[in-house]
């Protein structure tokens, strides 16, 4: 499963990029895209970092962090799919892929806290 996550953590964060290539340019768009390259590339980043965790700590702490960008990438769609007229389908595919992430990272996160706790 954690080659299949890679993958669809770094597919999320492409489809992010893709997205954010069709936002009108503006201050404000800008700033807001901005925000969701930045969280949506980090899920898959930090997931990468959490797979390579030294223990079952170091790799719940990481798997924090990952939750914490999904939940902020959701954020930003969210806002998106409100505020922009365009992109729709699109913007609603990837916000329903960031909160099955989120849904894989917290389920994750008590599958580790569970197995600590024994």
């Amino acid at each position: 499963m954690s080659n299949e996550l890679k993958n669809r953590t770094k597919r999320f964060a492409i489809d992010c990029w893709h997205l954010c290539t069709k936002i009108p340019k503006s201050r404000e768009y800008d700033s807001y895209a901005g925000q969701l390259l930045r969280s949506s590339s980090s899920v898959a980043a930090n997931y990468r970092a959490a797979l390579r965790g030294k223990s079952d700590k170091d790799f719940l702490n990481k798997l924090r962090i990952v939750e914490e960008e999904a939940d902020e990438s959701v954020f930003w769609l969210e806002l998106f799919i409100e505020i922009e007229d365009k992109n729709q389908e699109e913007l609603r595919n990837i916000l329903k892929e960031g909160e099955e992430l989120l849904k894989i990272m917290v389920a994750s996160i008590n599958t580790v806290k569970k197995r600590m706790n024994q």
